[in-house]
């Protein structure tokens, strides 16, 4: 047997191997790179984008709110109710102050919307829900809506809450999530701000995500 017929198989594994190699090289250059998520957002930015499915929440006025009033804008969303005696309205001013703050960058704020979600639709209507919001700023939305509706969202959003016993005189507290959700312009959640919230913390961390997945 000649040396070359002895070499063949050899050189068939280094074609294979060079080939392998070339697309890999392929692959790898046009794999897009990996996000730095820098440390100031990592506790905000959950790992992946978590893309909503349909919904509806009724809105005063006849409107709803749904998956194309999530489009083209950036979205600050909190679950709550209007009875709520801390939380919520300190959420909601919390909200109220990162908006004004974002007046000095009026593009991004003509693009950023607050939505406030009801989990109390028993004692809150749309109209009072939209109410309630209105009173800490006039942009912002205020939505409810049947129980199986609201439980559908706040579980895409991995939201929760629960209503706690009536005392005397059948008054009733809800516990809920205290975070402050983050929807993209393509409806996806990018994460949530935990409390304690501070304003200008929250501001400072909603330009820096704009600047890494705006």
């Amino acid at each position: 047997m000649s040396s070359e017929s002895k070499n063949s198989p050899m050189k068939a594994l280094i074609g294979i191997g060079i080939i392998a190699l070339l697309f890999a090289s392929v692959f790898l250059l046009k794999a897009p790179p990996k996000e730095v998520v820098p440390a100031e957002l990592q506790a905000v930015l959950w790992p992946e984008p978590r893309q909503l499915t349909s919904f509806e929440l009724p809105e005063a006025g006849g409107k709803a709110l749904d998956l194309s009033r999530l489009e083209d804008r950036w979205t600050l969303l909190f679950f709550g109710y209007t009875s709520c005696p801390d939380v919520c309205p300190m959420a909601l001013s919390v909200m109220k102050a990162v908006y004004d703050d974002l007046a000095e960058y009026p593009q991004i704020q003509a693009k950023t919307q607050v939505v406030f979600v009801s989990v109390d639709p028993e004692r809150d209507s749309p109209e009072h829900v939209a109410e309630y919001a209105a009173y800490f700023d006039k942009n912002f939305i205020g939505v409810t809506g049947p129980v199986k509706a609201v439980d559908g969202l706040a579980k895409q959003m991995s939201a929760g809450y629960i209503r706690e016993e009536p005392e005397e005189g059948g008054s009733y507290q809800v516990s809920h999530t205290g975070s402050i959700y983050l929807i993209g312009p393509k409806q996806r959640v990018h994460g949530a701000f935990s409390p304690p919230h501070n304003p200008k913390v929250i501001t400072e961390q909603y330009l820096g995500i704009l600047k890494l997945r705006g």
